[in-house]
């Protein structure tokens, strides 16, 4: 038999899991759900108790082990179900008791790494100031802000509304401490695509995202989709519940990620061209790498991919692979520009164009830069990025570069706004494209790169192709092989070309 615990997201309590609990012990299964500490809907502190406010993440940490602690040892395997700010506890609590813990199942939720409080991953347009300690829960519409409410029944919002309660904010600011190695175990990721979460998401983080990520391609890591919202359990309760089951007989779908996620070392990383420094100044979130020519020179502004995590060290400009490209553009002459934008999640795509443009204003304004001779580089999910310059192509733009890209939302990416379509944007007016194709690429990014070669042939769009057989996504910091350097090489040496004339 196995013992479901079940711990929900912020504002909630057991309550929000009735349906689920129910066919889970139809199914001859244990089912506990959780509610954390002031988290009780309509109750009152008792004189003396710590009041709600006072609440933080280790108090919800010894709610669970307390659950578990519970569970009869003739229970048999006991699964661990973190949902949202949910999974915070639940890890703590499997690092205390990891004899007794089996699976943990991530429901719509993140990976959280050892000291990352839980407003690390909240949804940017979600903050809300605390007061006395307390954020104030949602209502109504204001539930989108926190998760897509896609599939939840005019019944199902008025129970959220009705049964929420203030969160303490120091459950979701205290960071998380890991012990027992919490996820040297079994887990299951069950992921809501009405979200924007998918299974090709968690492919890339694992294949080009950070190490931590790695852990995702275990065979003991299986994965579900659910197509339902932020909030299965009040939106699909019978279907989350078949999946939890099948979870913990060990079902699931088991990553297949090409290239060297899984085998190369921690400290890999290191750009695959050896350039010397040059002069950086740095503008807010833009840096310019300066070249030794004098006068306006033409630029080449790099986009990064993502979505990234705002807390992510070093920041995408810092990082070895955009340092690199700044560096060599300027040693050949042209004002290398990379950026930090801030594409946090799929919903963010307007915000990261927004910075882009106000970065491209900066740099065109500048002395130093040639502002009638500008390039675009766009990489990985930034690629998407590049559908407002491909439509409406402004003269100065001269060239627009795309590398191992992603120029279509793939069918999970459902929070992206339609404007940022590149397969649809691609035109006769275009300006010219170099496209530099990675061999070993993602299936489900390379079926949006052959679709875009389709539309701009069909355009009469000019497009350069670089193509490197051999080569992964993020090849420049993981393949350094004779024939990613000429790749390399040969795509910059187009992109100059192009702003060149």
């Amino acid at each position: 038999m196995t013992a479901f615990v079940l711990v929900s997201g912020p504002f909630t309590g057991g309550w929000v899991w009735r349906d689920v609990v129910a066919r889970l012990r139809a199914a001859g299964a244990e089912a506990y759900a959780v509610t954390l500490s002031g988290m009780e809907p309509g109750v009152e502190p008792e004189p003396g108790s710590v009041r709600a406010a006072e609440v933080d993440l280790e108090a919800h940490v010894a709610d669970v082990v307390r659950v578990v602690d519970g569970i009869g040892a003739g229970a048999g395997d006991v699964v661990l179900v973190g949902h949202d700010y949910g999974i915070h506890p639940v890890l703590g609590a499997v690092g205390r008791r990891p004899g007794r813990c089996g699976r943990v199942v991530f429901l719509d939720t993140g990976m959280p790494a050892d000291g990352d409080p839980a407003t690390a991953s909240l949804p940017a347009a979600a903050a809300t100031e605390p007061v006395d300690g307390l954020v104030p829960p949602p209502a109504g519409e204001e539930w989108e802000r926190w998760g897509s409410t896609a599939g939840l029944s005019a019944e199902a919002r008025e129970r959220l509304d009705r049964l929420a309660v203030p969160q303490p904010v120091r459950t979701l600011t205290r960071p998380l401490r890991l012990t027992g190695r919490p996820f040297d175990r079994p887990m299951t990721g069950v992921l809501c695509t009405a979200s924007g979460s998918g299974i090709s998401m968690v492919e890339m983080l694992v294949a080009s995202g950070p190490p931590r990520f790695r852990v995702l391609a275990d065979p003991r890591v299986g994965f579900f989709e659910l197509d339902t919202g932020h909030w299965p359990m009040l939106s699909a309760p019978g279907p989350l519940a078949e999946v939890l089951l099948r979870a913990a007989a060990d079902e699931g779908i088991r990553l297949s990620v090409p290239g060297p996620a899984g085998d190369r070392p921690d400290d890999a990383g290191a750009f695959l061209l050896d350039v010397p420094e040059r002069p950086r100044e740095r503008r807010g979130r833009v840096d310019l790498h300066l070249p030794e020519a004098e006068g306006p020179r033409p630029a080449v502004l790099f986009v990064h991919g993502g979505p990234v995590s705002p807390e992510q060290r070093p920041t995408p400009r810092d990082s070895p692979a955009f340092l690199g490209y700044g560096r060599h553009v300027a040693g050949l002459g042209a004002v290398g520009v990379t950026l930090d934008h801030r594409l946090y999640g799929l919903a963010d795509y307007p915000r990261a164009a927004e910075d882009v443009a106000g970065a491209v204003e900066l740099v065109r304004a500048d002395p130093r830069v040639d502002g009638e001779r500008i390039a675009l580089w766009f990489f990985s999910g930034g690629g998407l990025l590049a559908a407002d310059w491909l439509a409406a192509p402004p003269s100065w733009l001269r060239c627009v570069a795309l590398s191992y890209p992603v120029l279509a939302p793939p069918p999970d990416w459902r929070a992206v706004p339609a404007r940022f379509h590149p397969v649809r944007a691609v035109g006769a007016s275009s300006p010219p494209v170099v496209l530099t194709r990675a061999g070993l690429e993602h299936p489900v990014f390379q079926a949006t790169v052959d679709a875009f070669r389709t539309a701009a042939d069909r355009a009469g769009a000019t497009v350069d192709l670089v193509d490197v057989p051999l080569a992964h996504h993020g090849f420049e910091t993981v393949d350094h092989t004779e024939e990613t350097r000429t790749a390399v090489v040969r795509a910059v040496r187009s992109v100059l070309r192009h702003v060149a004339g």
